[in-house]
């Protein structure tokens, strides 16, 4: 009771029941996420007892539905599937559920070999598919001659560590390719022409223009720009597209989370966020929906709610965005979520030096997010929900906030010499890029993990969320500790920056990856590509008349209605100042 009173209870609004659950008014739902899942909630609770000096509890967090009505089986059922639960990674069950907690033991460590040497090519494409890696035939014939060369098989968290690296969400490999165009003309006549990576046009054309305010682009995690002649503005913005399909408040819950780690990853403060959301019509009739899909108003829904949960959580502002509806985005919606920072000029640090640890503030990790960087170059069908749910990552803001202002007050002590975000590809993508230039050694079998039975490929790969990875001094390491105990953010040294330009990676004694720098970062095969395009014919379109039906059919389109109802979802004024006006007045 003492628990409950003061941390779940408030007594204007809620009414407290301690002891068996009361006896059902109708037809009992309960949903619970996975075992697995990340259960913020939950996580919360246990800590608050700690706090309040309550003997250590574990806790389970459900939603309890009690449908009132004439109802059968097969409508609970649809009711449960299209409301109340997502398979991704939600359990439900008619009636009352048992909680389920992981088990205590630590499970063997096994690191896989894979066999690659002789391997068809229609074979090398079968693993790719099967393993998730979403590498085509080329890049696997690439990491097959680079082990054939080495006279030995890739270990599995090899192979992952690579499709990560390698991926479309890590490396911008469509970005990248090189494009033959063809462009018909209004007159038939046809221009062809060679394009060298449309990111290295877009680099070019910015180092061409150099303005001066521009203090960083395309190298880190987050855009910098010049805002005063003390400040710097930091700005990210990111779709999390697939993720948002298969569960609409998770995957738009941590693209908030991943932007506003990005603007932390350099050492910005953040201070705003904004987002941009496209759903398919929601007055769609249901049996327009393709198999496997949410419907928009479903997806719409979640989506709002997570945004708002996470910059609300921060407490930072939802300044702007927009909300837009078509056809093409049923299957898939679109989830641009940004995030704006702010930092003193000249105060963003990004050079490890050889010896420095590798250290990683924040969460713990889990199975959630895994293949989520190798998801994002994969299609989306019907089938998508149970070969990559594990992609979809749980979003703890609590945690993120603890990181926010250690990293803060880090930078000012100059405490770490470089800094990355933990986002897609878990620790393989942050130490794998910021050891790059020297090389690392690791050691998983230190890292805290939310349950056990995680293997080493597990952990290295998680995008478990809210994880920063610094590049410390040995000799600033204790003060670091100290300021993670004032603000309860968890740290944990990985091991060290080595100057011998590998990525080695052990769990204790167990090695689990050893790979040149030289290919991870610059092994990918440049893609080819070729497009067409062809000027469309000119048309006559008389303009409507004008009339005042018209205008109020313009106004009534989803596109052009207001958007009050998800705006006001959002805290778009905390934080927001008041010196220099009076609170009350005439």
């Amino acid at each position: 009771r003492h628990l409950c009173d003061e941390v779940l209870v408030d007594p204007v609004v809620d009414r407290l029941h301690v002891g068996s659950p009361p006896a059902p008014r109708g037809r009992v739902v309960e949903v619970t996420p996975m075992p697995g899942v990340t259960d913020p909630d939950a996580r919360e609770l246990e800590k608050a007892a700690d706090e309040l000096g309550l003997p250590p509890i574990r806790v389970a967090t459900a939603h309890r539905y009690d449908l009132v009505g004439d109802l059968s089986d097969h409508d609970v059922a649809v009711i449960t599937r299209r409301l109340l639960a997502n398979d991704t990674i939600e359990q439900a069950r008619d009636g009352e559920l048992v909680p389920e907690f992981a088990g205590e033991a630590s499970a063997h460590v096994h690191v896989d070999s894979v066999a690659l040497a002789d391997l068809s090519d229609d074979e090398l494409v079968a693993l790719s598919r099967d393993r998730l890696l979403s590498l085509d035939l080329d890049e696997m014939r690439v990491i097959q001659a680079h082990f054939a060369a080495e006279g030995r098989a890739p270990t599995d968290a090899e192979l992952e560590t690579l499709a990560q690296t390698w991926s479309e969400h890590c490396v911008h490999k469509t970005f990248r390719a090189r494009i033959e165009l063809a462009h018909t003309r209004a007159d038939g006549s046809v221009e062809r022409t060679e394009i060298d990576g449309l990111l290295a046009e877009l680099r070019r054309v910015t180092e061409e223009l150099d303005p001066w305010w521009l203090r960083s682009a395309f190298v880190d995690d987050a855009g910098i720009v010049a805002f005063d002649d003390t400040h710097d503005l930091a700005f990210k913005v990111e779709t999390h597209n697939h993720p948002s399909a298969l569960e609409p408040f998770g995957g738009a819950n941590t693209g908030v989370g991943g932007v506003v780690r990005d603007v932390i990853g350099v050492s910005a403060r953040p201070i705003a966020c904004t987002d941009v959301l496209c759903f398919g019509p929601v007055d769609l009739p249901d049996d327009d929906l393709p198999a496997g899909v949410l419907h928009p108003r479903r997806i719409r829904a979640g989506v709002v709610a997570g945004i708002g949960d996470y910059g609300n959580k921060l407490g930072l502002p939802t300044v702007n965005g927009a909300v837009l509806y078509h056809e093409g985005y049923v299957a898939n919606p679109l989830v641009y979520c940004g995030a704006l920072g702010i930092l003193p000029h000249g105060s963003h640090p990004t050079e490890p030096f050889v010896g420095d640890r590798i250290v990683s503030l924040g969460g713990r990790v889990g199975r959630d997010g895994i293949h989520g960087a190798t998801f994002s170059s994969a299609g989306m069908d019907a089938s998508t929900v149970d070969q990559v749910g594990a992609a979809v990552q749980i979003g703890d803001p609590i945690t993120e906030k603890g990181c926010i202002e250690v990293i803060e007050r880090a930078r000012d002590a100059g405490l770490y010499n470089a800094i990355t975000d933990c986002g897609a590809g878990g620790l393989s993508s942050a130490v794998g890029e910021m050891g790059e230039d020297l090389g690392v050694d690791v050691d998983l079998s230190v890292v805290p993990l939310k349950y056990p039975g995680l293997q080493p490929w597990e952990i290295w790969l998680s995008e478990a969320q809210e994880r920063i990875v610094v590049a410390v001094s040995p000799q600033r390491l204790n003060e670091l500790q100290t300021l993670c105990d004032a603000w309860d953010v968890e740290l944990t040294d990985l091991g060290t920056f080595t100057g011998d330009r590998r990525l080695v990676v052990r769990h204790g004694d167990t090695p689990v990856v050893d790979l040149p720098m030289v290919f991870l970062h610059d092994g990918l095969p440049r893609r080819e590509m070729s497009g067409a395009w062809a000027d469309p014919a000119p048309a006559d379109v008389a303009a409507p008349p004008a009339s005042a039906a018209l205008l109020l059919e313009l106004l009534a389109h989803p596109d052009v209605a207001s958007k009050e109802d998800i705006v006001r979802r959002y805290d778009h004024e905390v934080r927001g100042g008041t010196i220099g006006r009076p609170l009350v007045g005439p």
